[in-house]
């Protein structure tokens, strides 16, 4: 994978050369992840910032290399969101929903 230019904004021909995706692909997912909504310059082009950009890949890969459908790839990105906000907002957040999650299972084996 190309490492991605420290920059502020990359157009829509950039972003395809950088991921691999066709423009007319990454309209297309504009429409379908309410996250990928790029901004546009006073010339109506696209701009997009570089977590866009990883955000593609991130769709590129589930779409492409793991095989999810529009509405799966959908679901996990919209949970994985979900969870960096909470995780941002609450530090210990992953380690309480692993004990959680131990602690479950364990209630799973007694009732078996």
């Amino acid at each position: 994978m190309q490492k991605i230019p420290n920059k502020f904004f990359f157009r829509i021909g950039e972003v395809s050369k950088l991921t691999g995706v066709e423009p007319h692909v990454l309209r297309y997912w504009e429409t379908e992840f309410k996250s990928l909504h790029p901004k546009k310059n006073k010339a109506g082009q696209r701009v997009y910032k570089k977590k866009d950009v990883m955000l593609i890949l991130s769709i590129k890969e589930l779409l492409y290399q793991q095989k999810y459908t529009i509405a799966g790839a959908k679901k996990r990105i919209e949970s994985e969101q979900d969870l960096n906000v909470l995780s941002v907002s609450n530090p210990g957040l992953k380690d309480t929903l692993h004990e959680v999650k131990e602690e479950l299972k364990e209630v799973l084996k007694v009732l078996s």
